[in-house]
C-alpha cells in the first residue's frame, strides 16, 4: 500500500474506513494516541500531517474535500525571530477570536490586536504584517466520508481577495454560495492550487451536492470531538508541538526595549545528606537583545479543473456555519 493510497482511501475496504485506533496500535506506537491529522500545502503539495510529521502526499494538483465545521473567527499567529521548520515551535503570541491575545499566552505581544506593533504595516517582510491572518476548517476527504476528520489552516491569501472566473478565494466562495442560500457544508468543495502564486495559494470550487445519507454523515462529522479540535487547536497544537519560552511584553507604541534576563545558576554542589545546603549566591541581571521579529512563510495551498458548480433545483436555507465562513472579517 503506497502513500497515495493511505491519503486516497477511495478502494479501502468498509472495516478500515472507521479510522478508530485500537489499543495494540496504541501500544505498536509507543503507548500514545494521535494528537491529530491535518491537510499542509507545503510546497504546492497536498500532505497529510499526523502527529507534526508527514505520513503522505498526493502528486494530483487538486483534492476533492466537503467542510463540516469551521472556526467562527479568523485568528492571528505571530512568531518573534526565525521560524525552524526542523524545530518549530509554538506561536509566540497568537488570537483566536483575532481581537485579544489567547489567555494562555502568559506576555501578549499588547493588550488587543488592533493595538499591537506586530499588526502594523511593515512590521514583517517588506509591507506585510508580522502577525498573520489564519482560519482554521475542519474537513473530510470526498472519497473517505466515514474516515478522519482533518484540520485545513488557510492563510490570509487563500481566505481574502477576489474572484478569478471559477476560482474563489474562501470567503468569496462562501459568499458565492450564500448569496443562492447553499451552505458549504451541502457540497463536495474542490481545493486546487493557484499556480500563478508565487507562494502556496488555494481557490476552491463547488463540484457536487452531497446525497441525504452523505450530508446526514458529514453532519454528524462535524460536531465530533475531533472536529471540534480541529477547528479550536493552533497548527502546533495539533501537532503536538511543546510549548516555547514566552515573548517579552510590548506596550502598544512604545520603543522596542532590551528585555531582562537572568544569569544561569550555577550547578548544585553535592551535599551530605545531613549537611545543610549552603545558601544560594546573589543572583545578577544581564539584558540580552530583544530578537527582531521576522514574518513567516505561510503554510498551505493547491491547482485547476475545470467542472460546472451545480445547478440545484431546489435551494435549501443556509445554515450558520455559512454564514461564520462568509462574514469573516477582510481587514
Amino acid at each position: 500500500m503506497n502513500a497515495v493510497t493511505v491519503f486516497n482511501p477511495g478502494q479501502l475496504p468498509a472495516f478500515a474506513k472507521k479510522g478508530e485506533v485500537s489499543a495494540i496500535a496504541k501500544a505498536l506506537a509507543g503507548g500514545a494516541g494521535q494528537q491529530g491529522k491535518r491537510i499542509s500545502i507545503k510546497g504546492g503539495v497536498f500532505r497529510l500531517i499526523a502527529d507534526g510529521k508527514e505520513v503522505a502526499a498526493i502528486d494530483e494538483r487538486y483534492l476533492d474535500v466537503v467542510v463540516v465545521n469551521a472556526a467562527p473567527k479568523v485568528s492571528r499567529t505571530f512568531f518573534m525571530g526565525e521560524y525552524n521548520e526542523a524545530n518549530p515551535t509554538p506561536p509566540t503570541c497568537f488570537s483566536q477570536s483575532g481581537d485579544v491575545p489567547d489567555p494562555s499566552i502568559k506576555q501578549p505581544q499588547a493588550a488587543s490586536c488592533a493595538t499591537c506593533p506586530q499588526n502594523v504595516a511593515g512590521s514583517g517582510k517588506g509591507d506585510s504584517r508580522a502577525c498573520r491572518y489564519s482560519q482554521r476548517l475542519a474537513v473530510v476527504l470526498a472519497n473517505d466520508m466515514e474516515g478522519d476528520v482533518m484540520q485545513l489552516s488557510l492563510a490570509a491569501t487563500s481566505l481574502f481577495g477576489k474572484a478569478e472566473g471559477e476560482n474563489r478565494p474562501m470567503q468569496e466562495y462562501a459568499r458565492w454560495l450564500t448569496a443562492q442560500g447553499i451552505d458549504p457544508t451541502m457540497l463536495v468543495t474542490r481545493l486546487k492550487f493557484d499556480t500563478n502564486a508565487p507562494t502556496p495559494k488555494l481557490f476552491f470550487k463547488a463540484m457536487r451536492w452531497l446525497t441525504d445519507e452523505e450530508f446526514a454523515l458529514t453532519q454528524e462529522k462535524g460536531q465530533s470531538p475531533d472536529a471540534v479540535k480541529a477547528v479550536t487547536l493552533t497548527v502546533s497544537q495539533t501537532d503536538g508541538v511543546q510549548a516555547a519560552q514566552p515573548a517579552p511584553f510590548v506596550a502598544a507604541g512604545a520603543p522596542p526595549k532590551a528585555a531582562k534576563a537572568a544569569k544561569p545558576a550555577p550547578a548544585p554542589v553535592a551535599q551530605d545528606e545531613d549537611e545543610e545546603p549552603p545558601a544560594p549566591p546573589p543572583k545578577t541581571k544581564a539584558k540580552a537583545a530583544k530578537p527582531a521579529p521576522v514574518a513567516q512563510d505561510e503554510d498551505e495551498e493547491p491547482t485547476v479543473r475545470k467542472a460546472a458548480a451545480p445547478a440545484p433545483s431546489a435551494v435549501p436555507a443556509a445554515t450558520g456555519l455559512a454564514k461564520a465562513l462568509a462574514d469573516w472579517d477582510d481587514e
